[in-house]
């Protein structure tokens, strides 16, 4: 199925890398294979080497002038005056399945800033590569507690051994959290856990450190043996997350709107009892569903863990089930059609003279003023004969961490706010000079308006857990339960 597996650090260094088969005829270090890759990933071209017609080399591609792979990193650097005017040239971020010249098809996911990547000369589903990916980077983070490059490099000898059980000859064995549980002898170094999203959200929306546990007994960073019976609380940790995918036209009107959601657990809980979860009691199931409730929430579709069982889903929306090991997704959802937008964004763009242009972008907080948008940033993207730009932000009271700058590498407005208050609306100004006259093409270059954001304790569908208990009545037993929800931003798209 694939040749090999590799986990490659954000600075491109190979962290874990396994051999299961070799190309016939190829003697080429492993080392080499990863480099190259990785010098695609971090610098894509918009061209997939080795595809029928295209140029195989690791550079621009035969539209753009061949260059060796030395040519693309000095360029991408900046080297000289002619390498910066091209290195503004980008075409995003690289798929996750693309060709190489050494004939393999590439495949990788990212987490927590490392990529988990493997390669194969067979014609396999991608989407089953890639959620083979997923899989075996979620078990690490299982038995790691943490994933990390940190929690890796102490943990390889673990890993390794995972690796083994994972895996056989490239294919999937056993990819179940609690099934390798019998198979591996080596216990876990635990690492502390590097801090995420940060100090501006409120405490009781961040899960506590017991989440990063491993699910087997471990070894702390002094060499003391921990075991999860000592002194372990019965937790269980459930999150509420939704992705939000918007595209605004320039009036501000929205022009397509989805939420991919889940809701996700980790279980540490003695006896592994079971559980029911309750929802709203008005969620109905497809658009064309006829509900007597009326204003209820409605989702497109709904899928469930295997470990659900449903015989009181459909008259009282309650689910039970005994939580497996490690994290897991008890369902996913999904939402199309209105709901109400976090935030609303409004654009405007003035020719004040031939090449200067005057940008405005007004944004509007439609979240209750009791929440808060963290870690916020707004992306302009402006011409390539762009000159020079700069931009102020007119803020109300509430915002923190507000800033705007013009990346003349990268020719694009960034607009950042650590916090934005809801109920508040903020607008960001910029006067742009350009080379030469504002043509219609010139024109067209500008956006569309980018946006990132997440909100704790807040979620767009009004999806609810009503209530999650133990199934049976256990004196004594007072488990501790985590709930949380977070919104976060997937393509927050606003044309110009």
């Amino acid at each position: 199925m694939i040749n090999n597996f590799f986990v490659l650090s954000p600075r491109g260094d190979t962290v874990i890398a396994k051999t299961y088969r070799s190309k016939s005829g190829v003697g080429a270090h492993e080392r080499s294979h990863t480099e190259a890759f990785f010098r695609k990933v971090k610098f894509w071209d918009g061209v997939a080497p080795g595809t029928p017609g295209m140029d195989t080399t690791l550079g621009m591609g035969s539209s753009g002038g061949k260059m060796s792979s030395s040519d693309e990193l000095g360029e991408v650097g900046g080297g000289g005056a002619d390498g910066s005017k091209e290195s503004v040239k980008r075409f995003g971020d690289a798929p996750p399945v693309f060709v190489m010249p050494d004939g393999c098809s590439y495949m990788h996911v990212k987490r927590n800033g490392l990529i988990f990547g493997c390669a194969t000369e067979k014609n396999v589903s991608p989407v089953v590569v890639i959620e083979l990916l997923s899989k075996i980077a979620k078990v690490f983070k299982d038995y790691c507690g943490t994933l990390s490059e940190e929690s890796i490099r102490k943990n390889f000898i673990l890993l390794y051994e995972l690796l083994d059980e994972l895996l056989d000859y490239g294919y999937p064995q056993v990819t179940q959290t609690e099934n390798l549980k019998a198979f591996v002898y080596n216990e876990p170094i635990v690492v502390t856990p590097v801090a995420d999203t940060g100090k501006m959200i409120n405490p009781k929306t961040a899960s506590a450190s017991a989440v990063h546990k491993p699910v087997i007994g471990s070894v702390d960073a002094d060499g003391k043996k921990t075991s999860l019976s000592a002194n372990q609380k019965n937790e269980i940790f459930v999150d509420i997350l939704e992705r939000l995918s918007v595209l605004f036209s320039n009036n501000g009107y929205v022009l397509n709107s989805t939420i991919d959601g889940c809701i996700q657990m980790k279980s540490y809980l003695a006896g592994n009892p079971q559980l029911r979860l309750a929802l709203n009691e008005d969620l109905a199931i497809g658009r064309n569903t006829s509900t007597t409730y009326g204003g209820g929430v409605t989702v497109d579709d709904i899928n469930f863990n295997d470990c659900v069982n449903l015989s009181e889903w459909e008259h009282g929306r309650t689910l039970s089930f005994y939580p497996p090991d490690g994290e897991f997704v008890v369902l996913n959802y999904r939402m199309t059609g209105e709901f109400k937008t976090p935030f609303r964004i409004f654009p405007s763009i003035e020719e004040v003279e031939p090449n200067k242009l005057e940008i405005s972008v007004h944004v509007r907080a439609e979240i209750p003023d009791n929440h808060f948008g963290a870690n916020v940033s707004i992306e302009v993207p402006l011409p390539q004969t762009t000159t020079v730009a700069t931009c102020n932000v007119v803020s109300t009271p509430g915002a923190n961490g507000v800033n705007a700058e013009y990346v003349s590498q990268e020719k694009k407005l960034v607009w950042t706010l650590k916090k934005f208050p809801g109920c508040t609306e903020q607008t960001m100004r910029a006067k742009v000079t350009l080379s030469g006259p504002c043509t219609s093409q010139i024109r067209r270059e500008i956006g569309p308006i980018n946006m990132n954001f997440e909100i704790p304790m807040y979620n767009v569908s009004s999806l609810q857990v009503r209530y999650l208990r133990i199934a049976e009545n256990m004196p004594g037993y007072t488990p501790y339960r985590w709930v949380r929800y977070v919104t976060q931003s997937s393509s927050y798209v606003c044309r110009l």
